[in-house]
């Protein structure tokens, strides 16, 4: 796998795969969107250490437009997958009602948002199946649009620029393209059990 991603960096398709991974991750978080992002951008700095201006110039992908891709379809898949909860339908109320972490997730999304706060949002951005569970519960709880995209709008951005920096700084300082990544991986993968503990993590009782 990671050799044909590694063909697609130097491809424009790296943006495609990249919009589309991040889009339907909220569907399947299987999907090794984290992955394409470090790698994709890894591959960019690896063509900026190498020291041509034609290699620099011509060099896929571009960071920043990286960087916009990788957000929008973040915010993309949140909305989308909010819409669909919001929509409601008896499966989907079945599947929430049997999953204790959705149930607990609906629950503590309604209280932070109900008091004007929505860091849970971003927090979830970064564990595993969490931007799911989080924008399938601010849908099905019925929260307005404008209590939800906003804190969705920043936890793409917070994600999209983690993910960007490690990839393109880790391998700029590490210099080589394979350990910048594999390091990156490992802190892309530290971020997500932290923000799992967090996500998870009781709320305490109000006094």
């Amino acid at each position: 796998m990671f050799e044909t991603v590694g063909s697609l960096t130097t491809s424009p398709w790296i943006y495609a795969l990249v919009a589309v991974s991040v889009v339907l991750d909220v569907f399947v978080p299987v999907l090794p969107s984290g992955v394409l992002v470090i790698t994709a951008a890894a591959a960019a700095a690896a063509a900026g250490a190498a020291g041509s201006p034609a290699v620099v110039q011509e060099q896929v992908p571009d960071i920043a437009l990286l960087l916009v891709i990788a957000t929008t379809a973040s915010v993309l898949g949140d909305f989308a997958a909010y819409r669909l909860a919001r929509r409601g339908g008896e499966r989907l109320d079945r599947a929430i009602a049997r999953s204790r972490r959705l149930t607990r997730a609906q629950e503590r999304l309604g209280t932070a948002l109900a008091r004007g706060g929505g860091a849970l949002v971003v927090i979830a951005r970064f564990a595993p199946a969490g931007r799911s569970v989080v924008s399938l519960g601010a849908g099905k709880t019925h929260r307005k649009a404008k209590e939800f995209l906003p804190w969705s709008v920043l936890a793409g951005m917070a994600w999209a620029g983690y993910s960007v920096a490690l990839g393109y700084f880790g391998t700029q300082w590490l210099g080589a393209a394979w350990l910048g990544t594999a390091v990156s991986l490992i802190a892309l993968f530290a971020a997500g059990a932290l923000a799992a503990y967090l996500v998870r993590r009781p709320t305490p009782a109000p006094a």
